[in-house]
């Protein structure tokens, strides 16, 4: 099993990030603002003006740590990794597979159950919650739909097919999202889900925790000698980390959703927090953003079931754990992807 390590998030502009012996060391302003052993790093993200050591650099690509650039406001800006490990006939076998459209699409049919019962799981929940009959009312026909759309899965052959039947239910979920939202802040309000920039707080946290989660996912997936950009529900487009958005779609409602639905709903973000810019998109101010990161990292340390392999795990494993599964199928280990599936 492999060892539950920690992301380092660096959000301080201007910081310096160096290697000094066996620790990792951040410095800002010429002082020592945080020292972590090195081995106990498994990824390391920057947002913002962050700058970093070549010594430091070099251990990260040596030892397989993941290393992402990003804006202060999350958006993916670059990545740094080494030399290419795994089997080159794992990757041979995902390509090949990848240029397949029946093996694409029974891969894509699997992610697609999964994310779609995950949605109708976090609105069937929230429907048994609200204590408001509108909003039950509403939850429960988007649930409703959801199931609907599973069986719709099981009757499309080709990836159009399966990505129309996903872009239905997609509409169905965003359509009610705003109730599951119980601030009653006008600023957290939620009209539809938008993005590049985000118009709104509620897409604002939305697009920043699927960054991270991207982060995560890539980071899986080098780790098992798969390749990131070649996937299989997400189609090729340069610079891309396709794969990595296919292993996503599983966790996006049960995990990057609902941690955005408990930061709201527990008030641990307010509307001072975030600001619009001039061209209408709306970012996070630094303390916001730093208890976004604190959050999602305290959620990864939380346990469950896995359904397939029926072993207790910590959830930030999880990605680690579906990059395995999916790797075993493609070298033709187990028969199909058994993509995770929450109760």
């Amino acid at each position: 099993m492999k060892e539950l390590l920690n992301v380092l998030y660096v959000t301080t502009n201007d910081a310096w990030v160096h290697k000094e012996g066996e620790c990792v060391v951040v410095r800002v302003d010429g002082q020592p603002a945080r020292k972590i052993p090195v081995q106990g790093v498994q990824g390391l993200v920057c947002l913002g003006r962050v700058s970093m050591s070549p010594q430091l650099m070099a251990h990260c690509a040596e030892n397989g740590v993941a290393v992402s650039y990003l804006t202060e406001n999350g958006r993916f800006l670059a990545s740094v990794h080494g030399q290419t490990r795994g089997n080159v006939l794992l990757r041979r076998q995902q390509y090949r597979w990848a240029d397949d459209a029946a093996r694409s699409a029974a891969i894509a049919r699997c992610i697609l159950k999964a994310k779609l019962g995950n949605a109708r799981t976090v609105l069937r929940r929230a429907a048994r919650e609200t204590g408001r009959a509108e909003s039950a009312a509403a939850l429960s026909m988007a649930a409703e739909a959801q199931g609907a759309a599973l069986t719709r899965l099981d009757r499309e052959r080709g990836l159009d097919g399966l990505r129309g039947v996903e872009g239905d239910a997609g509409a169905s979920y965003w359509g009610v999202f705003d109730h599951l939202i119980n601030n009653d802040d006008a600023a957290f309000r939620f009209a539809g889900r938008n993005r590049r920039p985000p118009l709104d707080a509620a897409n604002c946290l939305l697009s920043f925790v699927y960054t991270l989660l991207a982060h995560d996912a890539r980071a899986a997936l080098e780790g098992v000698g798969l390749d990131p950009y070649v996937g299989f529900l997400h189609r090729d487009r340069p610079g891309r980390t396709s794969l990595a958005f296919d292993l996503m779609e599983e966790f996006r409602p049960p995990l990057a959703d609902r941690l955005v639905l408990s930061l709201l709903n527990r008030r641990q973000v307010s509307p001072p927090g975030f600001k619009t810019l001039d061209g209408g998109g709306v970012v996070m101010d630094d303390d916001t953003r730093k208890e976004v990161i604190t959050a999602w990292q305290k959620r990864k340390r939380e346990t469950m079931t896995h359904p397939f392999l029926g072993e207790t795990v910590a959830i930030g494993l999880l990605p680690h754990l579906q990059a395995l599964l999916l790797a075993r199928h493609i070298r033709g280990d187990i028969d199909f992807y058994p993509a995770l599936v929450w109760g």
